[in-house]
């Protein structure tokens, strides 16, 4: 299995570069793990742009595990968007280089790919640990080919695959465990204030409409009316913006039937942290909510609920039968989706706040 000898600690390194929400989905077989063997050492491989899902921008390098770092002992910014734009600069062949140097000395005794593409398998062939696992079936079928130790699941559910991955790795049965995310004191004195200034104080839920691709969106005019009707029910709404991506929210939030968050990382977990109920679609926002144990009302559409959908009693997925799983980037909503109605959505979402 490659444990380690007894005079030192098992050092197991993560690979599962992106995106928002596949991080997120990770960190329950993680967390697993933590609680199954606390003393390991446990780095990550991540696209700096969700490395604060693990750790915030103040934790300081090789500072031990805490409130803003809980989870990992190590984080290997790994940038690989950016490598694809200067595919063959100096720039990212230095980069890879410290990469790979930084990896090696922390001579990991395991590698678990979850993500199973090319790009992450050979991050993972980098690390030069002493095993490398990885899914039998990848994503990218060409990933399986650098693995030392390919791995076939058997759960339906991408957590669920994880714990077993990992569980295998580290010769444990690994269950999906609670997620800790790190906490910035900036971040969530911005929630505190954003709470009592803005929203007196009152519960409130937190739409958040906008996905990777517009086919998983439902249509902001409908979310509008769903602000609109939560409101009329006494209930505080908040639309989840990004930062430069305002047309969304902005068109939903017309006629002031909402408030509009303008969040980066660690604003928007401060944000969900604290709310009553969370409404999106199959997105990062959505699977952050529910890790963070909050009501998730989910809509559905061209991905499978069964595979990526929210788990835990707090959590309900609405789907229109007529969905068709399509993974292609479509723009328009798909057919599926468009047909859910606000009156299902609204019922569904009074009933998960009366439970």
């Amino acid at each position: 299995m490659g444990i380690p000898t007894p005079d030192r600690t098992l050092r197991v390194l993560i690979v599962r570069i992106g995106a928002m929400g596949d991080v997120v989905h990770a960190l329950p077989a993680v967390a697993a793990l933590r609680r199954a063997l606390p003393d390991c050492h446990l780095g990550w491989a991540i696209e700096p742009r969700w490395s604060e899902l693990l750790e915030t921008r103040r934790s300081m390098p090789g500072a031990p595990r805490g409130p803003e770092k809980p989870l990992v002992d190590r984080v290997h910014p790994v940038p690989t968007r950016a490598w694809k734009q200067r595919p063959v600069s100096l720039a990212t062949l230095r980069e890879i280089v410290t990469l790979r140097r930084e990896m090696l000395a922390e001579r990991y005794d395991l590698c678990v790919d979850l993500q199973g593409s090319i790009r992450s398998s050979i991050v993972g062939w980098l690390a030069g640990a002493q095993r490398f696992f990885g899914p039998e079936a990848p994503r990218e079928k060409q990933a399986r080919w650098l693995y030392g130790t390919p791995f076939a699941t058997s759960s339906a559910h991408v957590i669920e695959q994880a714990c077993e991955l990992l569980g295998a790795a580290a010769g444990l049965p690994l269950k999906p465990a609670t997620v800790e995310f790190p906490r910035e004191a900036r971040a969530e004195l911005w929630a505190k204030s954003f709470l009592e200034f803005e929203l007196k104080s009152q519960p409130y839920v937190v739409l958040a409409p906008t996905a990777g691709w517009g086919a998983k969106e439902w249509p902001a005019e409908r979310y509008r009316k769903l602000a609109a009707a939560l409101g009329a029910a006494g209930l505080s709404v908040v639309v989840n913006a990004v930062p430069g991506k305002m047309g969304v929210p902005d068109s939903i939030a017309l006629g002031g039937v909402a408030k509009i968050a303008v969040c980066n990382l660690p604003h928007m977990v401060s944000l969900l942290r604290h709310a009553s109920l969370v409404i999106g679609g199959d997105s990062g926002p959505i699977h952050v909510a529910a890790a963070l144990g909050r009501p998730v009302l989910s809509l559905f559409g061209p991905t499978d609920p069964a595979r990526t959908g929210p788990l835990g009693e707090r959590a309900r997925t609405l789907r229109h039968p007529g969905s068709i799983t399509d993974h292609r980037r479509h723009r328009a909503t798909e057919e599926g989706l468009a047909k859910i109605g606000v009156d299902e959505v609204l019922g569904a979402a009074l009933e998960l706040l009366v439970r």
